[in-house]
This record gives C-alpha cells, sequence and structure tokens, in this order.
C-alpha cells in the first residue's frame, strides 16, 4: 500500500493506492452497489449510478440512526473510475488493471490538514475490509483504527509541526494537532502530574500546561475540560499569552489547539516555542494514543 499528502488548489489530497488479486470487473460491484459497500464503507448509501446522480449516505440504524447528508455523483464508468462529492469533501475510487488483479486508486479531497491521519487511518481499515469483502472472508464491522496507526500518520505527513507569523505588535505561534482521546481525557492527563494544582483562575496553570522554555503567569481564562488561557513573563512582566483549546475533531478524539503570541522585541522568541511546545505536545499525543490502545483492548 502507498500513501501519499498532497496539496492542490489551497485543498489537501490524500491518496492511497492499493493492489489487488481481483480484476476490475469483480472489484467494481464491491465499490459502487449498496449490499458490497456496507460490508466495508463507513456509511450505509444508495445512489442513482449515473454522473449527477444523487448519493445518500446515513449512519447507524434504527433509533441510533443520523441524519443523512446528500451528495453527488461525478462519474461513473464501469469498471474504471467511481467518483462522487459528500458535503464539500470529493472521493475518487479508480480501478488500473495490474496482471491478473488490478491497483485501486483511492484519494480523499478536503480542507482539514489536522485531520488527515484520522482519514488516512480510517480509510485504512475500510479499504482492509474491502479485501476481506472481496476475498470473501468476514468482516469484523467493530474493527477502528488504533493509537498507533494514527500517530505514524501524524509522522508520516508532517502534521505535528506547528506554524508561525507576525501579527501587529508581535509574533504568534500556533499548533493544531488531532488527538486520539477526548478532551475530558486529555485534560486528565496535562493535571494529573499534579493533583494537588487543579487549575484555577489567577493562580498558575498546573505543570502540564506549561513549559519551562516560557515562565508561566496567573491563568486569565479557565472553561475545563475545554479551555485554559494564561499570560507568560518575561523579566517578571506579562510578555504575552498561551493558550490550549480542545474542542471536537475526527476520529474519536479531541482537536487541540494551542497558541502563543510574544512582543516584536523577542524576534527569536516564535521558533523558541515552536521547538518548546512540539517537544510538550508529542510526548502527550504518544500517551494518549497508548491510552486508547489499552482500552480498546
Amino acid at each position: 500500500m502507498n500513501e501519499s499528502l498532497d496539496t492542490a488548489h489551497g485543498r489537501q489530497v490524500l491518496r492511497i493506492e492499493r493492489r489487488l488479486v481481483h480484476p476490475p470487473e469483480k472489484v467494481w460491484p464491491a465499490v459502487t452497489e449498496p449490499e458490497q459497500l456496507r460490508e466495508w464503507f463507513p456509511a450505509e448509501i444508495r445512489l442513482d449510478p449515473r454522473p449527477g446522480g444523487r448519493i445518500t449516505f446515513s449512519f447507524g440504524s434504527g433509533p441510533d440512526a443520523s441524519a443523512e447528508s446528500v451528495g453527488r455523483v461525478d462519474a461513473y464508468e464501469p469498471p474504471r473510475l467511481f467518483a462522487f462529492t459528500w458535503e464539500d469533501e470529493l472521493f475518487r475510487i479508480e480501478l488500473h488493471p495490474d496482471g491478473p488483479g488490478c491497483l485501486l486508486v483511492f484519494s480523499h479531497v478536503f480542507d482539514d490538514r489536522a485531520g488527515a491521519a484520522s482519514f488516512a487511518s480510517g480509510w485504512q481499515i475500510c479499504l482492509d475490509a474491502l479485501e476481506l469483502v472481496l476475498d470473501g472472508r468476514p468482516v469484523d464491522q467493530s474493527a477502528r483504527p488504533s493509537g498507533r496507526l494514527h500517530e505514524s500518520y501524524v509522522e508520516r505527513f508532517g502534521l505535528a509541526e506547528g506554524v508561525a507569523d507576525t501579527t501587529g505588535d508581535g509574533w504568534r505561534v500556533r499548533f493544531e494537532r488531532q488527538l486520539t482521546r477526548p478532551a475530558e481525557a486529555v485534560w486528565a492527563a496535562l493535571t494529573r502530574s499534579a493533583p494537588d494544582r487543579p487549575a484555577t483562575l489567577g493562580a498558575p496553570p498546573p505543570p502540564g500546561f506549561t513549559t519551562d522554555e516560557f515562565p508561566a503567569g496567573p491563568v486569565t481564562a479557565l472553561q475545563p475540560p475545554t479551555l485554559l488561557e494564561y499570560a507568560w513573563e518575561a523579566a517578571g512582566a506579562p510578555a504575552g499569552r498561551i493558550r490550549w483549546e480542545l474542542a471536537q475533531g475526527t476520529g474519536h478524539g479531541a482537536r487541540l489547539v494551542l497558541e502563543q503570541t510574544g512582543p516584536a522585541d523577542a524576534p527569536g522568541g516564535h521558533a523558541t516555542a515552536l521547538a518548546a511546545w512540539r517537544s510538550r505536545i508529542e510526548p502527550l499525543a504518544r500517551q494518549l494514543a497508548e491510552e486508547a490502545d489499552r482500552l480498546a483492548g
């Protein structure tokens, strides 16, 4: 299997290639017919199989079913190409003859770069299931991407890096990182090293939210388990702010957004911040991934 993440026209393009032992004529029904799609695709699909046709996605069944979403079939060329739109995201399945089998090329176009590891690990599980369907073997419908698999894609696609830019009065560093555990679990991991120092407005933040390079001042905004902001200090005076936010992300975990601002008279501070926060976030992400895998059994 070969995977890549590129940018085209300002959007993210995830591409997965997989060689299958089955010819295109056998694979085509498995990637286009609703009865077979439901065995491996993450939603139940109904479609009008023609370019411009309606395609409907739904999750679950009975009282647990979620609202349907509607897309459009963009291409339908048996047994070579099936492409469709789901919300504002684009999907394309190509089947190329390859000896007695075929090369399946799956692509997913989206905007949320920080979600790419969740998408890639999820599609890997789906394509594994597709191969089982083609082989006539049973599919484990409860299979989910592991934390370890998610983190391997973070590393492969370079998703752990932060970005820095200048502002009207200084600089700003920002990290956006998809995690593998919900906000409550992330908050617990950030605070458990010092249970005797709970997050409190006006007090210093728990050590898990800090880094030695930027001395922490008092907490100025607090909404457990989703928000903590504090001033950082230089020469004993406030120099900028550090803000941790946790929101619902892709997959089953929280989306972490960490931002730090700094003054223009400390131009090298952003480089220090990029290195310091990467070193702080990555052990946290690995810890949470290991925790997710332990809980999954």
